[in-house]
């Protein structure tokens, strides 16, 4: 491979979303051990790798969708920077190297988590989302395994209802995030063959379950201290001030769900919405405690 393609590396690895998927490990152990260490280190970059690893391998399988919608012709396979090999060798390479960093330097449960997601996105969702659009949902659960990994990395239970109330919260938010998009590019989707929410529902019911979904993005957040994640009332006012912020924010979608700005807006505020609550729950833990 030679070193002019390496440049596409960060598109094919998907690293904006791969380093935030590591960053919601970090909330999962802090959650349980407020300090930074060396496991902490080591099981985000094995988190890291894993979800690189995984990204590369749905480029992989998803070279000829793309190459069929504008948003995503241009990725490294369709737009022919990266061989569909390279990215099938970088993906396996990625996903055994991030497995054994979980299992030689932290524990055999991460890895099994970790193992479990690659699964779970890469043979189970990316299949599905070609047959069913409402396969998002089994698929959210994805995005609820990082914490879930930082958290047993860090020495905590699996079953534990804080962890619980953590990885809830980053279920509900990927369903929204995604049929935000689902709105934005429709057309995309449907020129590709991928089934839309729109073979179902029309464009005003469907920004009407996107805005109960971030409802219940809002409600999952402020469950968050009842579950001892949060133990100061200024984190849990927080907290509840942003989740008001987000709802009021984003009830123009009932109205205006066929304006881009619009929808570009929501889906800016239930990521940045995020953030802040992870921001928030994390310096509880390393300051308060």
């Amino acid at each position: 491979m030679s070193l002019s393609k390496l440049k596409y590396f960060p598109e094919l690895l998907k690293m904006r979303i791969t380093i935030f998927v590591a960053f919601s490990a970090t909330i999962g152990y802090i959650m349980y051990r407020p300090v930074f260490d060396a496991d902490l280190l080591i099981s985000n970059f094995g988190v890291f790798l894993l979800a690189c690893g995984a990204s590369a391998l749905n480029h992989f399988q998803e070279k000829e969708t793309d190459a069929l919608m504008k948003r995503t012709k241009n990725r490294p396979i369709p737009g022919g920077y990266i061989s569909p090999v390279e990215a099938f060798l970088t993906g396996i390479t990625l996903i055994l190297l991030g497995a054994a960093i979980l299992l030689y330097f932290i524990n055999l449960l991460s890895m099994i988590l970790g193992i479990t997601a690659f699964i779970w996105y890469n043979v189970i969702y990316t299949p599905m989302k070609r047959k069913n659009a409402m396969a998002v949902v089994p698929g959210a659960i994805i995005g609820a395994i990082p914490p879930v990994i930082g958290w047993v990395a860090a020495g905590g239970e699996l079953t534990h209802p804080a962890i619980i109330s953590i990885a809830l919260f980053f279920f509900i938010w990927q369903i929204p995030h995604f049929w935000i998009l689902v709105l934005l590019y429709n057309e995309d989707y449907k020129g590709a063959g991928f089934p839309t929410l729109f073979d179902n529902f029309n464009a005003v019911q469907i920004g009407r379950i996107t805005y109960a979904w971030i409802a219940g993005l809002a409600v999952s957040s402020m469950m968050i201290p009842l579950f001892s994640v949060s133990n100061s009332l200024i984190s849990a006012f927080l907290i509840l001030f942003v989740s008001l912020w987000l709802i009021w924010k984003s009830y123009p979608i009932l109205n205006n769900y066929f304006e881009k700005m619009i929808l570009r807006k929501a889906f800016l505020n239930i990521n940045l919405f995020v953030l802040i609550v992870t921001v928030i729950i994390s310096l509880d833990k390393l300051i308060i405690n």
